[in-house]
Formats: structure tokens, C-alpha cells, sequence
């Protein structure tokens, strides 16, 4: 079956309940006609009100991280079982920014991921090189193995179960983007790899999403390549104009 384009908003750490509550019914309107799957992620605090504002709508709730089990002495997390409470179906687990900024490796995002999907919830594996490894020619390595080692012990009986999202680091918020042949590249690279961890049918029908710096001006060359089957998109998901855009990239009609 053709894989069904997945247009994801990362909210990262932005705005107040207010702003949460009109950006997601903006998104719900706008996502109405879509010819797409849209996720929105916000932070932890505005779950609730954004789940309101999504109730009955087209849109799929989304997380920024999880814990691995459903309750515990784990300060500051949140556990899969309390997303799903409020809703959500995804969860973004390994952003680059959790990986450098908070020194998650690639076992603790496995046993979130294994966490994540124990509970139901689609885990959306990012994963993507820096600009020193892509230089020395080591990006298909450590495509690789953040990769394996991310779906250690994960079996899979149904490819619509995990989202895989493509991010060089380099690109996230620079404004830099990877060419269409370098992201179209990565991506086929990464379904061989799904191909050996999974099998091939499964591989075929996993969605691949691009990250770094998706703009409404460079999406449609973009989903126009053969192995991209969506964005995962950061700061142009702030604004409904630019997310809307993304939305209605001309690749999806």
C-alpha cells in the first residue's frame, strides 16, 4: 500500500496555554482537507488544552518524550501511560536536542521506545548526524548504528507502528537544509537498514520523515522525493501560515 504522508509539529518548549489553545484549532481548521496525516507535539503543560481543542478533529496528539514504564520514583518524566490518557498517539523520542542537550544515548531512547510502544503509543525515532560527521563521510555510519541500536529488541507487526524521522543535526534551526539528493539519499539508506532489522515488506511501508529546517518554500522538492513520506517540522509549526503550507504541500494532491 502507498505510505500515507505524516506531517508532524514539533512545539519544542513554545508557548502559553492561550497560544497552545488557538495554534491547535487553527491546525484542526486548516487540517480539515488535508491529504496528509497531522500530528502536533506540545510541551507537557499544554497536552490537555491542546487535546480539547483536537477532540473530534482529523489531528493526532503527539508528545516530546517519554519514560519507559507507567509510574515510578522518576522525577521530572512522564510516563506513557499518562499520555495516553490525554490522547496522545505519538511520541518524538530521540530529537537531537534530547540526545546533546540532555546526553540521552542510544540505550535509554531503546528502552523509551520499547516503553512507548508497550503502552500502544507510535514512537517517532529521530536520528541524524552532525555537521563534523556528515564532513568526515561518516553519515551512513551513524545513520546505522543510532539506528540498530534504537530498535534493539523492537519486533513489529504492523508497519503504520513506528515512524522513523531523518534530522541532520546541522540543519535543525540553522535554516540550512539538506539538498533534496542528500535527504533522498539518507532516506533510502535508512529503509535498507529497516529492510534488515524488519524485512523488506515491513521496510517498504515505514514512513520516513524528513527534519531540519521543513519551510513552506522547500517542502514540496522535498516530498517529491521517492523516500520521504513526510516532515517533522519545528519552527515553521508555530505559524499557521507556514504550517498550513506544509499541510497542503503540492506533492500530497
Amino acid at each position: 500500500m502507498p505510505r500515507r504522508p505524516l506531517i508532524a509539529g514539533n512545539w519544542k518548549m513554545h508557548l502559553s496555554l492561550a497560544e497552545a489553545d488557538e495554534l491547535a484549532s487553527a491546525v484542526a481548521r486548516a487540517a480539515t482537507d488535508a491529504h496528509c496525516e497531522v500530528m502536533i507535539a506540545p510541551p507537557f503543560t499544554s497536552l490537555p488544552t491542546v487535546a480539547e481543542a483536537l477532540r473530534g478533529t482529523k489531528v493526532q496528539l503527539g508528545a516530546q518524550n517519554a519514560c519507559w514504564t507507567d509510574k515510578g520514583a522518576f522525577t521530572g518524566e512522564v510516563s506513557p501511560l499518562m499520555l495516553k490518557e490525554l490522547g496522545c498517539t505519538m511520541v518524538i523520542l530521540g530529537h537531537s536536542e534530547r540526545r546533546q542537550l540532555f546526553h540521552e544515548d542510544d540505550a535509554m531512547i531503546n528502552q523509551r521506545l520499547r516503553g512507548v510502544m508497550a503502552y500502544g503509543l507510535i514512537p517517532v525515532l529521530c536520528i541524524g548526524e552532525t555537521l563534523d560527521q556528515r564532513q568526515s563521510g561518516q553519515t551512513m555510519a551513524v545513520l546505522e548504528d543510532q539506528l540498530r541500536k534504537g530498535l534493539t529488541g523492537v519486533t513489529l507487526d504492523a508497519p503504520n507502528r513506528l515512524v522513523i524521522a531523518y534530522e541532520p543535526v546541522w540543519a535543525i534551526g540553522t535554516g540550512q537544509t539538506a539538498t533534496t539528493g542528500q535527504a533522498q539519499e539518507a532516506h533510502a539508506f535508512i529503509r535498507t537498514i529497516l529492510a534488515d532489522v524488519f524485512e523488506k515488506t515491513i521496510a517498504t511501508e515505514i514512513r520516513i520523515l524528513y527534519g531540519g529546517s521543513v519551510k513552506s518554500d522547500n517542502v514540496d522538492a522535498l516530498m517529491a522525493q521517492a523516500d520521504i513520506d513526510g516532515a517533522l517540522v519545528g519552527g515553521a509549526a508555530l505559524l499557521i501560515d507556514s504550517f498550513d503550507r506544509i499541510i497542503h504541500h503540492r506533492a500530497a494532491v
